[in-house]
């Protein structure tokens, strides 16, 4: 899924991203920053918002 697909699955459901956001427990300005391409979500916090929203997949390692 794309950044837009996910917008427009939120606008479809009547949701605001703010809203998801804090359904998900992470700070709207985080989630606005990763869907934005503010921030790459390579690692970190914004990875897993990405990864929640269904734009990345989950990169498990195998130690």
């Amino acid at each position: 899924m794309t950044t837009a697909q996910f917008k427009a699955l939120l606008r479809r459901q009547g949701k605001t991203i703010r809203q998801w956001a804090e359904e998900n427990g992470f700070p709207p300005e985080a989630v606005y920053r990763a869907l934005n391409g503010v921030e790459k979500g390579n690692f970190g916090r914004a990875h897993e918002i990405l990864v929640r929203a269904g734009i990345k997949q989950s990169e498990l390692l195998a130690a």
